[in-house]
């Protein structure tokens, strides 16, 4: 059996653990010790050959500073989704600083982690410029989730943190009850802008038509079971954005992720009306004005 590491004992962390466990032997680590089974120290869990990193995007460089001495054997699998929100890096950069590419997976698509926990058909893509290193790491993956692999790390990396924003969104929407046709609206237009977003840096537009993309949007802006969507339905009940992080307890990437589109967007001159608006709402512009200027929009 192969020896596989989780790093971050969230609940996405817990859901790999449990996926790969089917199979693997699966040890689970994080900062703080947590009674789950198979918890082990950061220590002993890094001196596996592949490890799992499924810890916060935020927090991804400053973990990378202290526990980056990493083996040529070793082998990573990045579950985590976002954009650095201080320099607007992505993951495959921010990780590429510090291992060879060669060593690098990144795991995308539509999953819930409640639902990978009760071991319900899901269906993920792993990300490689290293094919072989991908079809490896899809071979731990139990029956019940069916992997793809590709070679577009950028496009993955971006859908999988865009949806986030969107997610947000849509959240709004619906907590105001604007009514389907509007949140439509919201994720086909968000697709879009996901996708002219992707494209900016060489992405591939089919990749925003799959699991990566549309897949893992159209199930994150349509469920309360999507922490971020849970953060739209705070803000549009006049929640403060501090007291909604405080009541889901984890982290809500799409926050991070605005600011760091935002960032982007202006010194870049990139078109994200949808993403803009929601950072200006983060940062505390009233909603119903933002909704107005984002109808205001006439560009395509």
């Amino acid at each position: 059996m192969k020896k596989i590491a989780v790093v971050g004992a969230g609940k996405w962390g817990q859901a790999l653990a449990h996926a790969l466990r089917q199979q693997c032997d699966v040890v689970i680590t994080s900062r703080r010790p947590r009674d789950i089974p198979n918890f082990v120290s950061l220590d002993d869990a890094l001196k596996r050959d592949f490890i799992v990193i499924a810890i916060s995007a935020q927090a991804i460089r400053s973990w990378l500073d202290e526990h980056s001495d990493f083996g040529e054997s070793q082998s990573l699998l990045v579950a985590s989704k976002g954009i650095d929100a201080k320099t607007g890096a992505f993951m495959n950069e921010i990780f590429e600083e510090y291992l060879s590419p060669s060593q690098l997976c990144y795991l995308t698509g539509p999953s819930f982690a409640k639902e990978v926990m009760q071991s319900l058909p899901t269906a993920l893509v792993i990300n490689s410029h290293n094919r072989i290193l991908a079809e490896e790491w899809s071979g731990f993956f139990p029956d019940f989730i069916k992997t793809y692999t590709s070679t577009d790390i950028v496009g993955a990396e971006v859908g999988g943190a865009y949806k986030n924003v969107i997610a947000i969104a849509a959240g709004i929407c619906e907590g105001l009850q604007l009514g389907e046709n509007a949140k439509a609206a919201i994720v086909s237009r968000g697709l879009v802008e996901m996708a002219r977003f992707g494209t900016y840096y060489g992405a591939k537009e089919e990749t925003f038509l799959s699991l990566s993309g549309a897949g893992d949007l159209f199930l994150t802006a349509n469920s309360r079971l999507s922490r971020n969507y849970r953060v739209g339905l705070g803000l549009a009940e006049g929640k403060t954005l501090d007291a909604i992080l405080e009541e889901l307890g984890e982290v809500a990437e799409g926050v991070g992720t605005a600011r760091a589109l935002h960032k982007i967007s202006v010194n870049n001159d990139i078109y994200l009306p949808i993403a803009n608006e929601v950072y200006e709402i983060l940062q505390g512009k009233s909603i119903k004005e933002s909704l107005k200027d984002l109808l205001s929009h006439r560009r395509s």
